[in-house]
């Protein structure tokens, strides 16, 4: 390759070894560059920062009842409580609102794979194929290609909401937000100017993690991080067996606490269904997998509640033996509909489970290798992975301002990475530029439609006092 000329790569703490740039790569760049100002002119950094209802704007009412419609209504009640709590709760169960708010207001085209649903609480620590804890996103039900800043503006309105909840003054949330964008932008700019590969094999160890928290909160936050690595290493399968077994005859199985975990017999025509949806899941593992899946045996199933926005649909939990009484592993098979983000007019072909898992294996640095999908009896569609590996997240409702603002560039930081190995991080670093011209625009942004997110809160429970929407009944 003519023109090699060496460059010290400043990008990133990570990689201070010089590379080699060649003349194609500059070219690239160009490239990048020219795409990134064509964004510009189709969209200017400013108006990021617009929010305006569409005159024909859809019901929020109608939406979550539409969606409602192909869930369980036995768990209805249980999905309004948990959104009722806070209008934060509130946006994370109603991810299809604000998706069809941002499909309805101009955007840069500057494509990626989006989270779909990149509120804070979708992101946490969790543990790697190499038992190291690793930071990144965590949720994948509503992942799909689309502009990189719907994500982008989802979480920074998420800060917003989330300091509100927290009891925080919303200078507080603003500010979280733009920290956010800030961080966004920034990573992204480091990642532009490094190696393809070299972005794909990045991860947010613990010890990064902690260096991100530190920077803004100094001993109290690298203490913090520590603390919740400690817990995430508490969580592993032995955590959740103790949480969701019982000792029965000398076996473990399912403690039967419904509506949140509803045990079901080991003979039936429902443990039939789980079992062929089970089958049908382990065929779409590679053969290491599946050899290694197969040393275990099915001992019990249940089904349980999770989250807010997917409460109603199916998620199935299933208990492993291995080697004995005391080898045990827990995987979860949970239902997957068609993404909030794809609002094609025709069906789609694709199947939804094998779209959450691609989509999770695009952005994530490190998945679960028990991640696989299936078609149940009925043709409901599943993907299916370890029930909390080492997965854990803080409580939003207990950030003090350092930490929200500490969060915010740990969030964005991940979400820049996740767009980063999906997209083309050379042409959103040259939409985003250097000044902080986006960053303001964001946060502006963040505050606008959190203010639309109450009025919507507000309306959804005047939905259920007057009836239109089924009552939480709890």
């Amino acid at each position: 390759m003519s023109g090699m000329n060496p460059v010290a790569s400043e990008a990133h703490d990570h990689y201070p070894h010089p590379v080699l740039v060649s003349d194609e790569a500059v070219e690239r760049q160009r490239d990048h560059d020219s795409l990134g100002r064509a964004a510009r002119a189709r969209m200017p950094r400013t108006s990021l920062a617009h929010w305006q209802p569409a005159a024909d704007r859809a019901d929020p009412l109608a939406l979550i009842e539409g969606e409602e419609a192909t869930r369980d209504p036995a768990l209805i009640p249980l999905r309004h409580a948990r959104m009722a709590v806070s209008s934060f709760t509130f946006f994370r169960g109603t991810a299809r609102i604000m998706a069809r708010d941002l499909a309805s207001q101009p955007h840069t085209a500057l494509g990626t794979q989006l989270c779909g649903d990149a509120h804070l609480s979708n992101f946490g620590l969790f543990a790697s194929e190499d038992r190291r804890v690793v930071f990144d996103v965590n949720d994948f039900d509503e992942t799909f290609p689309g502009s990189f800043e719907w994500d982008v503006k989802r979480l920074t309105t998420s800060f917003v909401l989330a300091g509100l909840d927290a009891g925080l003054a919303p200078e507080i949330g603003r500010a979280a937000a733009l920290e956010a964008a800030h961080t966004y932008r920034s990573t992204m700019s480091d990642y532009a100017s490094m190696p393809i590969m070299r972005v794909w094999y990045d991860r947010m160890e613990s010890s990064h993690v902690e260096e991100i928290v530190a920077s803004t909160t100094g001993k109290t936050g690298r203490r913090a991080v520590r603390f919740g690595v400690a817990k995430a290493q508490k969580r592993d399968t032995w955590s959740v067996i103790r949480k969701l077994t019982e000792l029965e005859g000398g076996h473990r199985r399912f403690i039967h606490q419904p509506p949140l975990l509803t045990r079901i017999p080991l003979a039936g025509s429902t443990a039939e269904f789980v079992s062929e949806t089970f089958d049908g899941y382990r065929a779409s593992l590679n053969a290491s997998r599946r050899r290694l899946l197969d040393r275990f045996s099915i001992v019990d199933f249940a089904h349980k509640v999770v989250g807010v926005g997917s409460v109603g649909l199916y998620s199935w939990v299933v208990l492993l033996e291995g080697s004995g009484p005391d080898d045990l592993l827990v995987l979860q098979m949970k239902q997957a509909q068609r993404s909030v983000f794809d609002l094609r007019a025709e069906e789609p072909t694709e199947h939804q489970g094998q779209r959450v898992v691609e989509g999770q294996r695009l952005m994530q640095a490190a998945s679960d290798v028990f991640l696989g999908w299936t078609t149940g009896p009925g043709g409901a569609q599943y993907y299916g992975r370890q029930l909390r590996d080492m997965k854990w997240s803080p409580d939003p409702t207990a950030f003090q301002p350092q930490g929200l603002i500490a969060y915010a560039r740990l969030t964005a930081a991940a979400l820049a990475r996740a767009h980063a190995r999906s997209g083309d991080p050379g042409s959103i670093a040259a939409y985003l530029g250097l000044s902080d011209r986006a960053d303001r625009a964001f946060a502006d942004f963040a505050v606008a439609y959190a203010d639309q997110t109450a009025r919507d809160y507000a309306e959804f429970l005047a939905g259920l006092r007057s009836g239109r929407l089924v009552p939480t009944d709890l």
